[in-house]
């Protein structure tokens, strides 16, 4: 793992980072992929990542959110609910269990996908692979008392 890398997953599991990643990270991943037509997310330069477009839960609008995601293998994608360790589930985890039909901008590409929450020994191994892929995803979980919810995304 090159040092940079490690900083950054040092610097990612803090609480301070918790605070104050929310406010900004998303926002600016939003206005640079608008900015270069869906090619680019700032934050994928270190994770990859997508832009989340679901119906809102309560408001039935879209939608859109900035996310890092573990591609699979089969075309698909595992999304992480952390919230960045912060106490609440993310509003958009709560979108995708009210209506699981969403659509991601992946690398400059709209794709239709159909969500699926993971659980039991599907979401145990689930989560084994995304501690493998960002170690930080540990603190998160040691931080808060809820399970974070993990997300399957296939392809429809």
């Amino acid at each position: 793992m090159p040092p940079g890398e490690r900083l950054v997953q040092k610097v990612s599991s803090t609480r301070a980072f918790a605070r104050v990643a929310p406010h900004f990270i998303p926002a600016l991943d939003r206005a640079v992929h608008r900015l270069t037509r869906g090619k680019v997310l700032l934050s994928a330069r270190m994770l990859p990542g997508l832009i989340l477009t679901a119906t809102g839960a309560r408001s039935g609008q879209p939608r859109r959110t900035p996310l890092a995601c573990l591609p699979r293998e089969d075309g698909g994608w595992l999304l992480i609910g952390s919230n960045f360790g912060r106490p609440g589930h993310p509003a958009w985890t709560g979108n995708l269990l009210r209506n699981p039909e969403a659509e991601v901008s992946w690398r400059g590409e709209d794709i239709p996908v159909r969500a699926r929450l993971l659980t039991g020994e599907e979401r145990a191994r689930a989560w084994r692979a995304a501690l493998e892929f960002w170690p930080p995803y540990a603190a998160y979980q040691a931080r808060v008392e809820r399970e974070i919810r993990l997300f399957r995304l296939e392809r429809r």
